[in-house]
């Protein structure tokens, strides 16, 4: 069970937790002299003020360079043009400041299998108990497994905990859409490493990240990357901060599954999957994990 996961560690275990906050990124409006409603998914902001962001837009097709969306509340956004992925870039003019703003009329990008409007209680369940940095549209799900009285419990069995940050965009989730793997591009995620959690794992005998997350930021900055990654682990990749990991199950044709298999092998990875269907385990978010020692 997972809350048998301290009897697990032990002293020189550094335990990596990304602590990014997901923020209600969804926003609801209407395009300035139209009836139709539209749809923005916040991606990532591109801009120091953060009042210009990458967005996705529904529906995309009908929406042009120019265009001016009122989502309400003094809220609105030109889009300034679109990318190769097909996201728009968004310029936001606001009355007051734009993240007060974002928290009264945003919503919470509950995952789509997720058949449900949002609600209040999932601006808390929708975090780990210990996000601080916002920034992600979708949560480090490994970590919502957890409580303060685990994370007590690992620390009195003598594990580290450090906290680094990569806040989740579209390159977590993306699906693999090509043949081979070594086509994979992903969609680039903002990551920091303090120092002070540097020093931590470089003292560490183990560096533990809990989910994919935490280990696409140390393995990026150990890479020497700073700033931002679309690092993709594949099969044959040399980890060099990684001794374990706490994952959820992933998709099949995901780059998480194929990084699980990079850091466990793939029949080991196959075989722990055949087990988690057989025995009824729970997939996606909010479904239950593993440990891979």
């Amino acid at each position: 069970m997972f809350r048998d996961l301290p009897e697990y560690l032990r002293p020189g275990d550094c335990l990596v937790l990304n602590d990014s906050r997901v923020i209600p990124a969804r926003l609801y409006g209407h395009r300035t002299g139209f009836t139709g409603s539209v749809e923005a998914l916040l991606v990532r902001p591109e801009s120091a003020d953060s009042l210009t962001w990458l967005a996705l837009m529904r529906p995309g097709r009908k929406l042009r360079s120019g265009d001016e969306i009122d989502f309400g509340e003094g809220l609105r956004a030109t889009i300034l043009g679109r990318n190769e992925h097909g996201e728009r870039l968004l310029r936001f003019a606001v009355e007051g400041d734009f993240w007060r703003r974002l928290e009264q009329l945003g919503h919470v990008p509950l995952p789509p299998y997720i058949h449900r409007a949002d609600t209040t209680a999932d601006r808390e369940r929708y975090q780990t108990v210990y996000a601080q940095a916002r920034g992600s549209v979708a949560a480090p799900t490994a970590g919502l497994h957890f409580t303060p009285e685990v994370l007590e419990a690992c620390a009195r069995a003598g594990a580290e905990i450090a906290r680094v940050t990569l806040h989740v965009g579209l390159g977590t989730f993306q699906p693999i859409h090509v043949s081979e793997l070594e086509q994979v591009k992903l969609h680039a995620e903002r990551f920091e490493v303090p120092t002070d959690a540097e020093a931590q794992m470089r003292a560490a005998s183990r560096v533990i990240p809990v989910g994919t997350t935490a280990l696409r930021t140390i393995e990026s900055a150990a890479l020497g990357m700073s700033g931002e990654t679309s690092l993709f682990i594949s099969p044959g990749f040399v980890f060099r901060r990684t001794g374990a990991l706490l994952t959820n199950f992933h998709l099949p044709q995901s780059s998480l599954f194929v990084l699980v298999c990079a850091l466990a092998g793939r029949e080991l990875t196959k075989a722990a999957y055949e087990h988690a269907i057989g025995c009824g385990y729970r997939f996606y978010s909010y479904g239950d994990c593993m440990l891979i020692l």
